[in-house]
């Protein structure tokens, strides 16, 4: 596939979904997880095997692994025996009947309503329908009582036949029966709908596994529950890239250094028990790296790791002050100091434009400029063999503003690359299979894949007060563990429930800059993660964990979740 001088291109696409289920109740507050799974993850996986030739590397989080595997055990039970299902969405759809108060009723038409409307709605007339009916609906809320359960249960099966991948709606022939069906679905229908939806969710390991012993795909993992491990290390370290930031009133997260090493042990062993061998590489979360982070994943084994182009620039231009002069190509590969260690540096120039511009341009037109853009780049690297483009963005959430969730573009995109004679499509580890050169670093400047900085997920009065209260939960944690009070499987169970505390998702929904119920749920959500932490340390939970402490959110919805580097997700 490639030949000497070739630049080489790496793709890698990062699926993530933080921990969604209220450990009080056990249900799945939110359904992003099954969705993007029967959409995006399957989607990923048949565009490879669509093309041998491709190559990609697909970073996973542990979290969403397990949530997968807990969705598609939920499914089967629910299709075995009736086993309620933990999602209310997936339970309503595998319903014999629905609620008939009119608030619940309110609740699942609006639920049925959360999907990109111009990309998942409007393209069928018929879900179009039910959704305007739907959307009156929830503005007269008192009459979802008199809703017949007909349309509802329609609702909800357009809602799943929307959200499904752009490959299985293709080459599924059951599927295209009830697209052109449309209306009066029967129990059969839900429940083959329902067959299918297990059978996609069960088949995504599978099928990138398969991918990876073959050779296309490279399968790598972020620490176990998607933590900032910079600031797990030292919340001071936000200051290198902004040195006048606010930070939280703790000095410093208790134990971080400790709980940094959980997260990437467990997030190994939980990887392989998935995979069956142990990853050479790791996208940290969010790409969030400092020195003692990337001397951490090196001490574990990691070959790899990847973070922002602009934590480069950051590090360049500190470091290296003479290097626009000195250094004509800044695709390579680096390391720190005398880290054997590999560092890869996003383009964000690229990424972006796959997560943010391209969505409303013409397949061959956004496949082809990104072509060009890659080709100066190999010109401007001399054709050396060293060099090496990263292109790294989350795998699922921005298929959803592209025509036919991206069908076009990643089937032009992986065509283009792969039989280009002067670009190489490869993974990182083949690149240091291939004893690429990597350029030395003498520092490094503590940032992510956001603006090269922290200031995502600290620095705002929501976010430093969503810090005090994790370090105080996690003082009553030591005091738990140092007290004896905890041992064997309640130690287990509280070390588990600790770190989806740590995730770094609750902190990014805090703020003005998102969308006020985006930030209500994640409040509330952090909040019953903490208060269960409490309750399996056998301490009663603060009482400012019944309240919300969050001031809003001030961004319009986007139907969706934002992240860097994509549209929207949910």
């Amino acid at each position: 596939m490639s030949v000497d001088g070739s630049l080489k291109v790496v793709l890698c696409w990062h699926m993530h979904q933080p921990a969604y289920r209220d450990p009080g109740h056990g249900q799945y507050r939110l359904p992003w997880t099954y969705l993007h799974g029967i959409k995006d993850y399957v989607d990923m996986a048949a565009h490879l095997e669509a093309l041998p030739e491709a190559r990609a590397v697909v970073n996973f989080t542990p979290t969403l692994l397990e949530q997968l595997d807990d969705y598609a055990g939920a499914v089967q039970r629910s299709l075995n025996d009736g086993t309620p299902i933990p999602d209310p969405l997936l339970n309503a759809l595998a319903a014999a009947a629905l609620p008939g108060a009119a608030p619940k009723r309110a609740a699942l038409v609006g639920a049925c309503l959360r999907a990109n409307e111009s990309r998942l709605i409007d393209r069928f007339p018929a879900y179009r329908k039910l959704a305007d009916l739907g959307q009156w609906l929830l503005s007269h809320p008192d009459h979802a009582a008199y809703v017949s359960d007909q349309f509802l249960f329609d609702l909800l099966m357009w809602y799943h036949l929307a959200w499904l991948g752009e490959t299985v709606r293709r080459s599924n022939d059951w599927v295209k029966a009830m697209q052109e069906q449309g209306e009066g679905f029967t129990a059969i229908d839900r429940r083959a709908l329902l067959e299918l939806i297990g059978q996609l969710l069960s088949g995504i390991v599978p099928r990138y596994r398969a991918l990876a012993e073959a050779g296309q795909v490279e399968l790598s993992v972020t620490p176990y529950a998607h933590p900032i491990m910079p600031l797990l290390l030292d919340l001071s370290a936000a200051r290198q890239a902004v040195p006048d930031l606010v930070l939280p009133e703790m000095e410093a997260y208790p134990g971080g250094r400790a709980r940094a090493r959980w997260h990437i042990e467990e997030a190994l062993r939980t990887f392989e028990s998935h995979f069956g061998f142990r990853p050479q590489g790791c996208w940290p979360a969010e790409g969030g790296v400092c020195t003692d982070t990337l001397q951490l994943l090196e001490q574990h084994g990691f070959k790899w790791a990847a973070t922002g182009g602009q934590v480069l620039r950051n590090s360049l231009d500190r470091y290296h002050p003479q290097h626009e002069a000195e250094i004509r190509c800044l695709h390579r590969a680096y390391h720190l100091r005398d880290s054997a260690l590999a560092c890869f540096f996003r383009d964000d120039g690229l990424s972006d434009q796959i997560g943010f511009k391209f969505a409303t341009w013409h397949a061959d037109d956004a496949v082809a400029n990104l072509v060009h853009n890659l080709e100066n780049i190999a010109l401007a690297c001399g054709g050396s063999p060293e060099a090496v483009v990263p292109i790294i963005l989350d795998g699922e959430n921005a298929w959803e503003y592209y025509p036919d969730n991206g069908y076009y573009f990643l089937r032009a995109l992986y065509r283009n690359l792969a039989e280009h004679p002067q670009l190489e499509l490869t993974t990182f580890a083949a690149c240091l299979d291939q004893r690429i050169k990597r350029r030395r670093l003498k520092g490094l400047v503590a940032g992510s894949w956001v603006y090269g900085t922290f200031t995502t997920w600290i620095g705002h009065q929501d976010k430093n007060r969503a810090w005090d209260m994790l370090g105080e939960a996690k003082r009553a944690f030591d005091e738990a563990v140092g007290g004896a009070a905890l041992s064997g499987e309640a130690l287990a169970q509280a070390r588990q429930q600790l770190a989806i505390c740590e995730g770094s998702d609750w902190f990014w929904w805090f703020g003005d800059d998102n969308p006020a119920d985006s930030v209500r749920d994640f409040d509330h959500l952090f909040r019953v993660h903490l208060r269960r932490l409490y309750e399996l340390l056998g301490q009663p939970p603060p009482e400012y964990l019944d309240h919300a402490f969050t001031s809003g959110g001030g961004a319009p919805a986007q139907g969706g979740v934002m992240r860097p580097g994509v549209q929207a997700t949910g």
